[in-house]
């Protein structure tokens, strides 16, 4: 390599770092002699600890990271340490000359000159990395149901980590086009799929729902389903019908088994009528046979002692026929108040039936739980808590200054706040959390298997998302905001004094000053 006398030894320096980094060699003292030796085509008097001290002087006059990346080597030179310098150096090597492969310790391995290495800074660095992850796990898990395009995905980001040149980032790019072109028109197809699964599925609710009787305690549910499909389906609102309609399932069964007892019971009373009716028959008809063979005896008796025995034997037969009729007569007539009674009970239970099917647990604004819902669920989770021995915790909910929004906006536009509110909570929640409507603006959020710490954590996201999410009102926005009172079950706490304790720790929350959370005593 010629001389190249118009370079300062800063520059030379300079040029001398660039080529151990791109060859990836530890920038030691003796490779730093090696390369600028190499750079001016000769030997040099000027000792390598000069040329390092010379570039770490250079690097202090550079603004941000580099200059502070100056001051440290200045620092190890002066201390002689040269472990430090060297540690420095490799990681701003790393940081800045990022390469899959490190060269040995003294081996100049010449630069290809038809690899391009792109140098990512820190930032790019992160992005890459991120990207990469992003296509490998996320977008791979979800195309599991287009197993080509997520193995392309995972093959993408793979790919990606090790692009370090602009062929090679060029390729990555068009695959990656190429798979997004792909991936709409899957989720196309998937959505056509879906829509017309859904159809049939209407369809077939339609049809169950004609073919049932008017009343029938299946058509409450029918249209609790329909009415879900055709609003926007979420995760949350399936679970929640899903969850309703399981235990209302439950409730019908049981109802469905004790009414079919019942049935038993009243068609037990009838064979018992019919059999008392037969059993007064068949004694009338042998009173008919015995009377009309004391007529015959009458008709053929020669004295008033034969017509003595006969008389006595009609009065003896009379007698047997109306015990035996009266004895028929009180055992129909009890037959016929438990029959009176079963009917009674089984109408009871079809009404209960019937009431089951059209019984509603959500608020019907909202969406949340309604009271019966609340304390259906809230006792259920207590029974566990008991049982289990798990930490249960509820919160209550009430928004701030309700009224005003009501007087300046409307009782309309509160509504929409309160169906606002939910949604953001239902959204924010975990899967095993619950709201219910508490009555007005006040809501209460069921949090099993939770503790204190968790909870005020849990609610407390809920206040960020919700001043995240802009509510607006005729092109103006809204701040929604709300205070709660966070209490967490004692063992065997009553229902009662759970949300007792809740609704004082809301209490202080609102008089502090709102839009806060608070844990009760």
């Amino acid at each position: 390599m010629s001389k190249k006398p118009a370079q300062s030894p800063v520059d030379i320096a300079r040029e001398a770092f660039q080529q151990l980094a791109t060859r990836r060699i530890a920038p030691t003292p003796d490779a730093y002699r090696e390369a600028y030796e190499e750079i001016v085509g000769t030997k040099s008097d000027l000792k390598p600890e000069g040329v390092l001290s010379a570039f770490a002087q250079h690097l202090t006059q550079q603004p941000g990271d580099i200059g502070k990346l100056g001051l440290r080597l200045t620092m190890a030179i002066n201390g002689s340490d040269w472990k430090d310098y060297n540690d420095e150096l490799d990681n701003f090597v790393e940081q800045y000359f990022p390469s899959r492969n490190l060269v040995p310790h003294g081996q100049l391995v010449p630069i290809d000159p038809e690899r391009e290495f792109i140098r990512d800074s820190k930032k790019e660095k992160m992005l890459r990395e991120v990207l990469a992850r992003v296509l490998i796990f996320n977008m791979a898990s979800l195309l599991i149901e287009a197993p080509e395009l997520a193995n392309e995905s995972k093959s993408i980001g793979l790919d990606l980590k090790t692009a370090f040149s602009e062929q090679a980032m060029n390729e990555v790019i068009g695959r990656l086009k190429q798979m997004s072109f792909q991936i709409e028109l899957k989720s196309e197809d998937i959505a056509l799929q879906q829509e017309l699964l859904m159809r049939l599925f209407q369809l077939l609710l339609e049809n169950i729902h004609g073919l049932l009787e008017k009343g029938s305690w299946l058509s409450s549910q029918i249209t609790a389903v329909q009415e879900l499909i055709n609003g926007p389906i979420s995760k949350t609102s399936l679970a929640d019908a899903t969850k309703t309609l399981k235990e209302v399932i439950f409730k019908q069964g049981l109802l469905k088994n004790t009414l079919s007892e019942e049935k038993v019971t009243a068609k037990n009373m009838m064979l018992t009528f019919v059999d008392r009716l037969s059993a007064m028959v068949s004694t009338t008809d042998n009173y008919h046979k015995t009377i009309t063979s004391f007529s015959q005896q009458i008709s053929q008796a020669s004295d008033i002692s034969d017509l003595n025995s006969v008389l006595n034997g009609i009065m003896n037969a009379t007698k047997e026929a109306q015990d035996e009729a009266l004895r028929s007569r009180d055992e129909m007539i009890n037959a016929r108040q438990e029959m009176q009674k079963a009917e009674a009970r089984i109408t009871a239970l079809e009404s209960q039936l019937v009431h089951m099917g059209e019984l509603v647990r959500e608020d019907q604004l909202t969406g949340s739980l309604n009271r019966r819902g609340m304390d259906e669920s809230l006792e259920r989770e207590i029974i566990n808590a008991d049982r289990l021995g798990a930490p249960l915790c509820i919160a209550l909910l009430d928004l701030d200054d309700f009224k005003r929004i009501n007087d300046t906006h409307g009782h309309a536009t509160g509504d929409e706040v309160l169906v606002h509110l939910v949604s953001v909570v239902k959204e924010t929640l975990r899967k095993l959390d619950v709201i219910a409507r508490f009555g007005g603006e006040e809501f209460l959020v069921l949090l099993p298997e939770t503790e204190p710490a968790e909870a005020m954590q849990i609610i407390t996201r809920v206040q960020r998302e919700l001043t995240k999410r802009i509510f607006m009102h005729n092109s103006q926005r809204l701040l929604i905001t709300f205070s709660g009172g966070v209490a967490y079950r004692a063992p065997g706490e009553s229902q009662a004094d759970l949300i007792k304790r809740a609704d004082v720790a809301l209490y202080k929350a609102k008089n502090a000053g709102k839009n806060r959370v608070i844990l009760a005593d």
